[in-house]
């Protein structure tokens, strides 16, 4: 009985998970940049693992066709740093979102230097292609508090990306928090977005307004991703129990496609 276990064992380690069809392929990008301290970090963590064991995001992958999808989770700072924390995972029900969840939850945390969405957005372009599960539709989704500042361009990236059929949503998380080395978060983050980060048909920002908000903002946003749907609220249609999924911008300013660079330039100047 010893034997027939260990030979079990070793089949299985020989053989990769039967692919199936799914719904949705899934790449969420997270940002663990220098602007991002330890306590963000940990709030980020804790807000896509509440997210993911959520019952109205689980409803949401057991409404459709296939009733599953597959998904992995990655960390992105500078051009040099992307780390793949949970790999392709078929996602169908409770059992396999808590057990998901329960390897991103046991992961250590990390943070590192800089902030390269565009390497990002190449790292998740690459991720799709070793996911063994065909999904109808193809999402990169990229949260950050940041605009880029280190790798390629971002929308050389974006464009790239949405060419070889990805859609690209953003989740931009606003804040007033000074980062650990003293520096101001840049305005307009959400139009940034809009204008230089997302792509592809349908594709959407929701807006985290500070860290505290990422747990909401995050499980809305996978209940959208995973319906195929985009936000419908309008503005004057926000309530305590329907919050707005992308706040009113209440100018007209739109900060260009290379501001992080233009700022990191800046500072290295002094």
């Amino acid at each position: 009985m010893r034997i027939l276990t260990v030979l079990s064992v070793l089949l299985a380690l020989s053989f990769p998970a039967r692919a199936v069809p799914v719904d949705l392929e899934l790449v969420l990008a997270v940002d663990i940049s220098g602007s991002v301290d330890e306590v963000e970090a940990e709030l980020q963590r804790a807000g896509y693992v509440a997210a993911l064991t959520d019952p109205r995001v689980i409803q949401a992958i057991k409404s459709g066709r296939h009733g599953r999808i597959a998904l992995t989770y990655v960390e992105w700072a500078g051009d040099y740093f992307k780390e793949t924390l949970v790999d392709w995972s078929v996602i169908d029900g409770p059992e396999s979102a808590k057990a998901f969840a329960d390897k991103l939850d046991a992961m250590p945390l990390n943070i590192q230097m800089w902030t390269s969405i565009s390497g990002a957005i190449d790292y998740g372009l690459d991720m799709f292609g070793f996911n063994p599960h065909p999904g109808k539709r193809r999402v990169l989704d990229i949260s950050g508090d940041g605009p880029n500042n280190d790798g390629g361009l971002v929308t050389t990236s974006r464009d790239r990306a949405v060419k070889a059929g990805i859609i690209i949503n953003g989740l931009p998380i606003i804040n007033n928090r000074l980062s650990r080395y003293g520096n101001p978060p840049m305005p307009h983050l959400d139009n940034y977005y809009r204008d230089c980060v997302i792509g592809g048909f349908g594709s959407f920002i929701v807006v985290a307004n500070t860290f505290n908000d990422f747990a909401r903002a995050i499980r809305r946003k996978l209940i959208l991703e995973i319906a195929g749907r985009v936000p419908e609220l309008a503005p004057d249609q926000e309530t305590e129990t329907t919050p707005r999924l992308v706040p009113v911008t209440f100018n007209d300013i739109h900060p260009p496609c290379d501001v992080g660079e233009i700022i990191r330039d800046s500072r290295e100047s002094f």
